[in-house]
C-alpha cells in the first residue's frame, strides 16, 4: 500500500476536526456515548476523505523511451489535418494561360 501524501493528512485531519465540531454543535449532546459516536463518525468521514484523494501520478518525460521512427510517428499524429502536405515536395501542374 503507498504511503499516504500530505494532502492526505491534511485534508483527511481537516474533515476530522471540522466535522467533530459540527457534529458536536449541531446535536448538542453531552453523553459520553454521543460524543463517542461523533469522534467514531467524523473518524470515518475523514478516513473516507483521506482515501478518495487521488494520489499524484508521476509523469514520464516525452519521448523517453521510444525510438526516433516512434517519436516522428507521434508527432505526426499530433499535426492537424490542414496542415497535411504542407512541406512535401509534389508536383504542381502549370496554369495555363491564354495567349490571344
Amino acid at each position: 500500500m503507498p504511503r499516504p501524501t500530505a494532502a492526505q493528512f491534511a485534508y483527511g485531519s481537516a474533515t476530522v476536526v471540522v466535522t467533530t465540531l459540527a457534529l458536536l454543535l449541531l446535536f448538542r449532546t453531552e453523553s459520553g456515548a454521543g460524543v463517542a459516536a461523533v469522534g467514531v463518525a467524523a473518524l470515518a468521514l475523514g478516513l473516507l476523505v483521506a482515501v478518495r484523494l487521488p494520489l499524484p501520478r508521476h509523469r514520464v518525460a516525452q519521448g523517453a523511451g521510444r525510438t526516433a521512427t516512434a517519436q516522428a510517428a507521434a508527432a505526426a499524429a499530433r499535426t492537424h489535418h490542414a496542415l497535411e502536405g504542407i512541406g512535401t515536395r509534389e508536383r504542381v501542374p502549370a496554369g495555363r494561360s491564354r495567349v490571344r
